[in-house]
C-alpha cells in the first residue's frame, strides 16, 4: 500500500480520496477549506495537512482534483506548494480538468526536481466518483503511468494512457465536446416531445432502445422532464471546460461550431440563475424561450 497525499476535496475529490483510504492506502488530505478536510477525516482513516507541501512530504503519490489552471498552479508552486514537499521519484497525478498548456508547464517544472507528472482528468461525474467507476484519461511518461495506474484503480472503471504530457487533457476535451452536443440534442428532443403533446417517458422508453440511446438519455431524461438539475457537474464548470476546448481548437485549427453554440446556450442558462445547475439544464433554456 502506498503513502498518498490528496489535494482538493470537492464533490469529486472527497469520494476519490475515500476510495484510496478504503483500499488500505495511507492518505493525507489537504483542502483549502479546513472544515471539509475535518469532515473527511471523521469519515475515513487518514490525516489532514495544513498546506499542500505538508501533505506531499514523504508521499509516493500526490493526487490533485481542484478547479482550474490557477487553482492547480496555486497548490503546486511556491514554498507551500506540493512540489516543495515532494521527493525525487514521486509521482504527481492531476485529476483536474485544465488546459494542456498548464499541464506541460507544470510537468516540466516537476521534472526539473525529479518528480513525475501524470495528467489524469476524469469523466463520470459525482456518481462515478462516489461509486468508484470513473473513466480516467492519462498523459505522461509510460513508466510513471504504470506506477500510478494501480493507485488510480481504486476509483476507476477504466484508466488508459493516451500519450505524452497533455494527452489526458486533450482527451478530456474530446469528452466534453461530445457531451455538449449530446445534451443539447437530448434537450431539444424532449422539448419537441413536450410541445407535440407526447409523453416524454413513453418517448424515451422507445427511442432509448434504438440508435438515439445514450448515457445522458438513460440517466438524465427523467430528471430533465421533472426540471431537476442538481446532479453534480455544474454549468459554471462546463463553461470553463468548453472555454478550454475552444481555445485549444483555435490553436490547433479544429472546427467546433456546435461546441461554440452550446457554450453560448450554457451562458443563457447562467443568466437564468442556473450557474450551479447541472449540465442537463439546457432544457430549461428551451422552456424559457417558450
Amino acid at each position: 500500500m502506498a503513502n498518498i497525499a490528496f489535494l482538493g476535496l470537492g464533490v469529486m475529490g472527497f469520494p476519490m480520496a475515500g476510495h484510496l483510504a478504503a483500499n488500505g492506502h495511507q492518505v493525507t488530505v489537504y483542502n483549502r477549506s479546513a472544515a471539509k478536510a475535518d469532515t473527511w477525516i471523521k469519515r475515513h482513516e487518514g490525516k489532514r495537512a495544513a498546506t499542500p507541501a505538508a501533505a506531499a512530504k514523504g508521499a509516493e503519490f500526490v493526487m490533485a482534483c481542484v478547479g482550474n489552471d490557477d487553482d492547480l498552479r496555486s497548490i503546486c508552486l511556491g514554498e507551500d506548494g506540493a512540489f516543495a514537499g515532494m521527493k525525487p521519484g514521486s509521482v504527481f497525478v492531476d485529476h483536474t480538468t485544465v488546459s494542456a498548456a498548464v499541464t506541460r508547464e507544470l510537468a516540466s517544472l516537476a521534472a526539473g526536481q525529479g518528480v513525475d507528472f501524470v495528467d489524469a482528468p476524469v469523466s463520470g461525474g459525482q456518481a462515478g466518483a462516489e461509486n468508484g467507476v470513473l473513466s480516467v484519461m492519462c498523459g505522461g511518461d509510460t513508466a510513471a503511468y504504470t506506477r500510478a495506474e494501480p493507485v488510480i484503480a481504486a476509483y476507476a472503471k477504466i484508466c488508459r494512457r493516451l500519450g505524452d504530457s497533455g494527452a489526458g487533457q486533450l482527451t478530456k476535451m474530446c469528452n466534453q465536446i461530445a457531451i455538449a452536443g449530446l445534451v443539447q440534442g437530448l434537450a431539444e428532443s424532449l422539448h419537441f416531445a413536450e410541445k407535440a403533446g407526447l409523453s416524454i417517458s413513453d418517448v424515451v422508453e422507445v427511442i432509448s432502445q434504438g440508435a438515439a440511446g445514450s448515457w445522458q438519455m438513460a440517466n438524465r431524461a427523467k430528471t430533465m422532464e421533472e426540471d431537476r438539475f442538481d446532479f453534480g457537474f455544474a454549468v459554471d464548470w462546463m463553461r470553463k471546460d468548453l472555454g478550454i476546448c475552444l481555445d485549444t481548437a483555435n490553436d490547433t485549427g479544429a472546427s467546433l461550431p456546435v461546441t461554440a453554440l452550446v457554450d453560448q446556450f450554457y451562458k443563457d442558462v447562467q443568466k437564468l440563475g442556473g450557474a450551479r445547475w447541472d449540465t442537463s439544464s439546457l432544457i430549461a433554456r428551451l422552456r424559457n424561450l417558450g
